[in-house]
């Protein structure tokens, strides 16, 4: 099937709207989902690469593994499926932005924070494929997508996970020529030496290699192994050093330049382990915003991340620290001498890398595994504190006085007199009680034994009337009964 045009219709929903990007193996197109009525980005085979059925299948499980990443540092994947014709098809998220190939291209080469925090981006979503079995393989700044997050700060996204790269292992020999010749002759700037020796040898330090290159092309615009032809670029990157990145970029640290130098040693066993390892080494060079993105792949791969303003060795006998605000270039990691060292057959920089976090021993001075850091603490140790150790010198030493009923009350405790109670709370204290409080006025009384002297008098007089009248009935009737 040849490339869809605009307007065509996949599978009965998607109606193509214009070829977003194309390359060896595949290509991009914007497409209008009729059911959703949103835009996606729908990545088809080329018709070259449908001829290799293992192709086909491994197009069809990355897509299925892209989808298993949940950070948002991956486009991702909506759905995948066949199409009519027999062919498969991955929709993706619609992308607004632009690759950062194209921005250095249009803008320079970008600021140190910025470039660090980008590349800590990729990384993030890096963790996730590594600890997955997937490795990328054709890492490049045009595969890291920038875009905007809805509160528009920015946002790195890795495409193309493994398309072509991961159809190599186990793929059949026509299959392997076909990808070998397409990718290497697409990205041979940004492969590990091992990737061009042989495709099957690859894991994430070929990954970790591609970084490097990506990052001291973020910040010179230059690729760090460069020739007139593929097979002086391929004798660069096999026999040569990498071109020194403080030559073309003067204000970056030295330190900084030691973490590209270890992603391009030659030798696999002496780069970062893990994604984890180059983000502790990249975390003092980031902005603050973007230690975010080193703790979460921290986690991931179990690769503590440096405290704030703490100093990691990228590798044993080169010291890593945070750039110094200004132009000026911080003198406190010195970067040992690169010109004229060949990586074939001259020295390399420092000795073996002794390992990091869950892969290797605790780097010296980091953690209790390690001494303190020269200058770090210069004041003798402190002692213990509580049941674990003496109390501090000075720090009561005078023996503690009993508080409440168990002792007095410690000097100069409640000095003054006390306050009566609210007054701290900023209301008016009470009044003192009234001694004759509860008392009767004597006027008081007098008034009360007058009216009792009344209602006593007043009392009788009423009973010697009703007596009288008594008296009275009582006669005349005696009168009365005489007369019958």
């Amino acid at each position: 099937m040849s490339t869809p045009s605009p307007g065509d219709v996949l599978s009965g929903k998607f109606r193509i709207e214009r070829v977003l990007g194309e390359g060896g193996m595949g290509v991009v197109l914007a497409a209008h989902h009729l059911h959703l009525g949103r835009t996606v980005a729908i990545k088809l085979l080329q018709p070259e690469a449908l001829k290799h059925q293992e192709i086909v299948a491994r197009f069809a499980n990355e897509a299925r593994s892209a989808s298993r990443i949940q950070s948002e540092h991956v486009a991702r994947v909506l759905d995948v499926g066949t199409l009519d014709t027999g062919e498969p098809y991955m929709v993706m998220e619609y992308l607004e932005g632009s690759d950062l190939s194209k921005h250095v291209k249009r803008n320079g080469p970008l600021a140190i924070e910025d470039a660090v925090e980008y590349l800590l981006q990729a990384c993030e979503a890096l963790a996730e494929a590594h600890v997955a079995g997937i490795v990328h393989r054709d890492l490049k700044p045009a595969n890291l997508y920038l875009t905007r997050r809805a509160d528009g700060s920015a946002c790195v996204k890795v495409l193309d996970f493994g398309i072509s790269k991961a159809a190599l292992v186990g793929a059949s020999p026509d299959a392997q020529h076909m990808t070998q010749t397409q990718s290497v002759l697409g990205t041979p700037g940004y492969m590990a030496p091992e990737q061009l020796r042989s495709s099957k040898h690859v894991d994430p330090r070929t990954d970790i290699w591609a970084l490097g290159v990506i990052l001291q092309e973020l910040l010179t615009g230059k690729l760090a192994f460069q020739g007139s032809t593929v097979p002086e670029v391929y004798a660069a990157i096999l026999g040569e050093p990498p071109a020194p990145l403080r030559t073309l970029r003067p204000d970056a640290p030295p330190a900084l330049e030691a973490v590209i130098l270890r992603c391009l040693e030659k030798d696999a066993a002496r780069r970062f382990a893990s994604v984890g390892e180059l983000a502790a080494a990249l975390v003092p060079f980031a902005p603050q915003r973007a230690r975010l993105s080193a703790e979460r792949i921290g986690r991931i791969t179990g690769v503590a991340v440096p405290p704030t303003g703490a100093t990691l060795a990228p590798r044993s006998g080169i010291s890593v620290a945070p750039p110094a605000p200004g132009p000026s270039v911080q003198q406190g990691g010195v970067a040992p001498t690169i010109a004229g060292t060949g990586y074939a057959t001259g020295p390399t920089l420092g000795p073996a890398h002794s390992g990091y976090g869950v892969q290797g021993p605790t780097p010296p001075g980091y953690g209790p595994q390690g001494a303190t850091p020269p200058g770090y603490h210069a004041q003798p140790p402190q002692q213990g504190y509580g049941p674990q150790g003496p109390t501090p010198p000075g720090y009561h030493a005078q023996p503690q006085q009993g508080y409440g009923p168990q002792g007095p009350t410690p000097p100069g405790y409640h000095a003054q007199p006390q306050q009566p109670y609210g007054t701290a709370y900023g209301v008016q204290p009470m009044a003192p009680a009234d001694p004759n409080k509860g008392k009767m006025h004597p006027s008081t009384i007098a008034l009360i034994a007058v009216l009792g002297l009344i209602m006593v008098t007043f009392g009788g007089c009423m009973t010697c009337v009703c007596i009288a009248g008594a008296d009275a009935d009582e006669q005349s009737n005696q009168k009365s009964g005489q007369a019958r």
